[in-house]
C-alpha cells in the first residue's frame, strides 16, 4: 500500500519536516527546514504545506504524522506536538510519537555501522547544566527491514555528566549479544561535544568494548523512516493520546524557593543506592505508612497482609536500610497485573519508582509474562507522564473505577506495556 506521513522535528534548534512517500515498497523522502529556535511555531506549517506542492499531493494525501517525541527543549517539543495533532485533528488521521534518542540512534545504524545488530547505542543528548538525557537501545534486524526491531536498553532519563562512568560501570555487564557475550557499546549524541570529557570513558580499562562515535541528533528525515515502522507495527495513536516526552520536569526554581535560599537551576539527583528485595510483615508498618502519605484511599494494613499471605507478587526498595518504596502485583496466566506502587515522598523524583517498576517488569518477564497492565486515574498526570516515559501506553478506560469522597466516580485508564517489544530496562 501507498503511504505519505508528514514528519516533525523541533527537539532542539532546527525546525524540520519531512515528507515520506512510501511508494510500491520504495520510500522517497523530502526534507525542509528553518534555523530559528524561537519560530518553530510560524514555520512548521508553511514547511510542510512547500513539501506537500513539490510532491504534487494536498494535505488529504496523508495516511499519519509523526512527530519527535522528545527528550528535548520544551517549548519546541509542545510545539511539535501541538502542531501534529491540529493535523491529524483536522485531516482524521493518527500520530506517531517518535523517540527523539532512537531517532539519533536509528542515524549511526542507517550511516553504516554494526547493521549486523546487537550493539548497544547508549544517547547522550547535552540537557545544559552539566547534565545529559540518557537512553540505550539495541538494534536487533528481522528478516527484512519491515521486520526491524528495536530494543530498549535504558528507557530515556536525566542523569548528571560526571554519573555517565558510573552509570555505565554498573550495568554494563548486562548487555550481551545474541551469543552470550558482552555486547559492543557505542556512546552517540552531542553531548560529545558539549561534554569532551565524556570522550575520555572510550580509554577507561573498566569499560571494554565501549567506542566514541558520532555526535548525532534526531532529524525529521529519521523520525520520518521510524514512523513509516511504527505504521507498519500498527503503533500510531489517537490525536488526544499524543503527549511530548518530558524528563526534566523542572527547569527552574520558584520565586518562594528562591527566597528559601535556592538559586539556579534544580539539579538531577545522583544515581540512588537501591536495593530491591522480597515484601515481609517486617515491613508492613513502613509500607502502610508510604501508602497514607501517597494515597486518599490508601489499602490497610490487612489489605497488605492479605496480599502476602496470597502469594502476590510483593516487594520493597530499600535506600540506606530505609524503606523508600513498594510495590504489589499479581501475576495471572497470561499478563501481570500491577496494583500498587508506592515511593515515600521525600525519595520522589529520585530514580527509585522507575527501580520499582523495573523490577516489576523483571519478575513478570522471569514468569514468562510478556505484558504488565495497569489502572491509573486521568486525574494523576505525574503517574501519566511516569508511566509514559516508561513505555506504558492506554489500552481501554474503566468507567467509575475509583472511589473520590463524593457520589460520583472517577474512571481509570488501563494502561499497559508490551514487553517483547519494548524490554525492561536493566537494573
Amino acid at each position: 500500500m501507498d503511504v505519505h506521513l508528514l514528519a516533525l522535528e523541533t527537539s532542539s534548534r532546527p525546525c524540520e519536516v519531512a515528507l515520506l512517500s512510501s511508494l510500491r515498497g520504495q520510500a522517497h523522502v523530502r526534507i525542509a527546514s528553518h534555523d530559528g529556535q524561537g519560530s518553530h511555531a510560524e514555520c512548521l506549517l508553511p514547511l510542510a504545506d512547500r513539501l506537500l506542492a513539490q510532491a504534487g499531493l494536498s494535505r488529504t494525501s496523508l495516511r499519519a504524522v509523526a512527530f519527535g517525541q522528545g527528550p528535548g527543549g520544551f517549548t519546541g517539543l509542545r510545539v511539535a506536538c501541538a502542531v501534529a495533532q491540529g493535523i491529524a485533528m483536522a485531516l482524521d488521521i493518527p500520530v506517531l510519537p517518535i523517540g527523539s534518542l532512537q531517532a539519533a540512534a536509528a542515524r549511526d545504524v542507517w550511516a553504516g555501522g554494526d547493521t549486523a545488530g546487537h550493539m548497544v547505542r547508549v544517547l547522550l543528548q547535552d540537557a545544559r547544566m552539566d547534565e545529559v538525557y540518557l537512553a540505550a537501545y539495541q538494534y536487533v534486524p528481522g528478516a527484512s527491514r519491515d521486520d526491524d526491531d528495536w530494543r530498549v536498553v535504558q528507557a530515556p532519563m536525566l542523569l548528571r555528566k560526571n554519573d555517565i562512568g558510573p552509570w555505565l560501570r554498573r550495568f554494563r555487564a548486562a548487555w550481551h549479544d545474541g551469543h552470550g557475550q558482552l555486547a559492543p557499546v557505542r556512546l552517540l549524541g552531542d553531548a560529545l561535544d558539549a561534554y569532551p570529557e565524556i570522550r575520555a570513558l572510550g580509554r577507561d580499562p573498566d569499560l571494554s568494548g565501549v567506542e566514541i562515535g558520532a555526535a548525532w541528533r534526531s532529524s525529521a528525515e529519521a523520525v520520518a523512516r521510524l514512523g513509516l515502522e511504527a505504521w507498519r507495527h500498527h503503533r500510531a495513536v489517537a490525536p488526544e493520546f499524543a503527549a511530548p516526552l518530558y524528563v526534566r520536569d523542572r527547569i527552574a526554581y520558584t520565586t518562594a524557593e528562591r527566597s528559601n535560599g535556592l538559586g539556579g537551576n534544580p539539579k538531577v539527583a545522583p544515581l540512588p543506592d537501591v536495593a530491591v528485595e522480597a515484601m515481609t510483615a517486617a515491613h508492613l508498618d513502613a509500607v502502610v505508612a508510604i501508602e497514607r502519605s501517597v494515597q486518599s484511599f490508601p489499602w490497610t494494613r490487612r489489605n497488605f497482609q492479605d496480599a502476602l499471605d496470597s502469594g502476590y507478587g510483593a516487594w520493597v526498595a530499600r535506600r540506606d536500610g530505609v524503606v523508600a518504596g513498594f510495590f504489589l502485583a499479581l501475576y495471572a496466566p497470561d499478563v501481570a497485573h500491577l496494583l500498587l506502587i508506592g515511593v515515600a515522598p521525600n525519595c520522589q523524583r529520585q530514580g527509585v519508582g522507575a527501580r520499582l517498576l523495573r523490577h516489576c517488569e523483571h519478575e513478570s518477564l522471569a514468569r514468562g509474562l510478556d505484558r504488565v497492565l495497569l489502572e491509573v486515574r486521568p486525574s494523576n498526570q505525574q503517574a501519566l507522564a511516569f508511566y509514559g516515559r516508561h513505555g506504558y501506553a492506554m489500552m481501554s478506560r474503566r468507567k467509575d473505577y475509583y472511589p473520590t469522597g463524593r457520589p460520583e466516580r472517577e474512571d481509570a485508564l488501563v494502561l499497559e506495556k508490551n514487553l517483547t517489544d519494548a524490554p525492561p530496562d536493566y537494573g
